[in-house]
């Protein structure tokens, strides 16, 4: 699992990269702040944009975008159940 490093308004967090898809010309990132069983995880989009010269990640608030990109984690991944 590869570990990243994120910068955000508080400063630089690092969290493991679980799985990654593309959805409607979307990135999307399943991270977790562990690699535990009760890690603490979240669905990330990418929101760069043409000019940008790092990626842009936020995380996915709208329920009904977090829930099918959640189901699609849930899929590829078999066996870990995103809540």
């Amino acid at each position: 699992m590869e570990k990243v490093s994120f910068t955000t308004d508080d400063g630089v967090c690092e969290l493991y990269v679980i799985d990654e898809t593309r959805i409607s010309n979307c990135n999307y990132l399943l991270v977790a702040d562990s690699t535990e069983d009760e890690a603490e995880a979240m669905i990330l989009k990418d929101i760069s944009g043409a000019s940008d010269t790092e990626a842009v990640y936020v995380p996915v608030e709208d329920e009904v975008e977090l829930s099918a990109v959640a189901s699609v984690f849930e899929e590829s991944l078999g066996d870990i159940d995103i809540e």
